[in-house]
């Protein structure tokens, strides 16, 4: 089955049209194109990057045959993404850190493939808010777990890897790497404000922050983004960065700091 049998209809009055039998139920709306400008990626069939969002709870509570299941969810992606994540990520120690031995290399990889690092990942790009996934899969205050994101997060890049190849895959990953590669191997979360404002907002508000961008300037190998990190429709802290996520971990810094100056303290005690 190819992926453009995924997708059903669903009628303007939110009733679910008639379907065949080996069709899930997706809501016919624009997540897909929102995820690939979350991503800054363009896909020949967004039908792959449809299936790489697709959770099997999601399918399992419309009862969908278990056989389906296998072909309809993003499993296969997943397992074809984490295949990739873990070379990806090995060629990039051994050419990055040209002196260490094997032990020291496999240590490096390890802490940039772990399902810390691969969730954070996800959330960066906002993937959350694209999956197609049961509520009872969810967290207890309605949030994606770190491993389902993780698995969203390999089945994007299997999806990607299909859809324009090996270099188009690596060149993803190699934007992430050169970004918070140092960070991970070291196992230093102190720089990751975007996932420490969004742990401190939903325990305060049960709610998860979000990100504007203000603007968007310059030529393209020099771009120049404004970001904004929002609650309920209101700025908290605005960042600038070379993208998109660079900018929005700067709002998150920003927007942590003016917490602070409120007398709000981070959830763990961390100094912003």
């Amino acid at each position: 089955m190819d992926a453009a049998h995924l997708v059903s209809s669903i009628s303007a009055t939110g009733e679910y049209a008639e379907r065949s039998d080996d069709e899930p139920f997706l809501p016919d709306d624009n997540r897909v194109e929102l995820a690939m400008e979350a991503l800054d990626l363009q896909f020949r069939d967004i039908e792959l990057l449809r299936l790489a969002l697709v959770h099997r709870s999601y399918l399992n509570e419309r009862g969908v045959d278990a056989l389906d299941v296998i072909q309809q969810s993003n499993e296969r992606l997943e397992f074809l993404g984490d295949a990739l994540v873990g070379f990806i990520a090995a060629d990039y120690v051994y050419r990055r850190y040209p002196d260490l031995p094997e032990g020291a290399l496999t240590s490096h990889r390890v802490g940039l493939v772990r399902t810390e690092t691969l969730a954070e990942w996800a959330t960066s790009f906002n993937l959350r808010d694209f999956i197609y996934i049961a509520r009872g899969e969810l967290g207890p205050n309605g949030e994606v777990r770190a491993r389902v994101l993780a698995g969203i997060f390999e089945a994007v890049l299997g999806a990607l890897y299909l859809d324009r190849g090996i270099s188009a895959a690596q060149k993803f990953m190699d934007g992430l790497l050169r970004d918070d590669a140092e960070r991970f191997i070291g196992g230093n979360e102190s720089t990751n404000y975007k996932g420490r404002l969004q742990e401190l907002i939903q325990n305060r508000d049960r709610v998860t922050p979000g990100y504007r961008t203000v603007t968007s300037t310059g030529p393209a190998h020099e771009r120049v983004f404004i970001v904004e990190a929002m609650l309920r429709g209101q700025a908290l802290g605005r960042g600038t960065g070379a993208n998109k996520r660079t900018a929005e971990q700067e709002a998150a810094r920003d927007a942590l700091a003016r917490l602070a100056s409120e007398g709000i303290v981070d959830t763990d005690g961390r100094s912003i």
